[in-house]
């Protein structure tokens, strides 16, 4: 009889640090998140196969990106994806980096509309844009298209070919697709974790 209560006061107890989510650390210790084991395989891709994006894997993109944070919400971030036999042609003009992908979303942001801080009249417009610029790269990797940070561009071609940023200074390029290329040698390299961080 003791044995009995005694299981049934283990189990309501185990039931109750379950619904408290008391037991969390204990059940995913030693466990990767999704989140880190994402940005762990993602790497800078270099080469696409000629398939288009589909639309909903282009508006997949556009909502994470919309969604990213940016400071005071000010939002002054604006995205256009460039697609066309036309507009990719353009690109390349301005750079040497589209790598070949069906599909290059550049990134601008408007200095006149981000929050400024206070103490050093510090401009967010650029940090906000490379928010929702990573954003977009890791939300292509979610869905297991190729991508790659470009920042190699020459941004008055960019302003003359595409009227259409007028207002906004372009921070940076995104070429994605469909991978045709592994990681680079160097994927993997990182700074040891005692250099890289230190707690105060």
């Amino acid at each position: 009889m003791k044995s009995k209560f005694l299981k049934k006061v283990s189990d309501l107890t185990h039931i109750s640090r379950r619904a408290a989510f008391s037991d969390v650390p204990e059940r995913v210790a030693g466990k990767e998140s999704a989140f880190k084991a994402l940005v762990r395989e993602r790497y800078s891709c270099r080469a696409f196969k000629p398939n288009p994006l589909t639309q909903g894997q282009i508006d997949e993109i556009l909502e994470a990106a919309r969604l990213a944070p940016t400071a005071a919400n000010r939002q002054p971030v604006h995205v256009w994806v460039v697609k066309s036999p036309e507009g990719l042609a353009k690109l390349k003009g301005a750079t040497d980096y589209t790598y070949g992908a069906p599909a290059v979303f550049m990134v601008g942001a408007k200095a006149d509309a981000a929050w400024v801080r206070k103490y050093d009249d510090k401009n967010g417009a650029e940090i906000d844009a490379a928010i929702v610029g990573t954003h977009i790269m890791l939300e292509a990797s979610a869905l297991g298209l190729g991508n790659v940070w470009v920042g190699s561009f020459d941004p008055a071609r960019i302003k003359a070919d595409f009227p259409e940023t007028a207002g906004y200074e372009i921070v940076c390029l995104f070429p994605v697709g469909v991978a045709d290329a592994q990681p680079g040698p160097t994927h993997a390299v990182r700074v040891p974790a005692e250099e890289f961080s230190d707690e105060l």
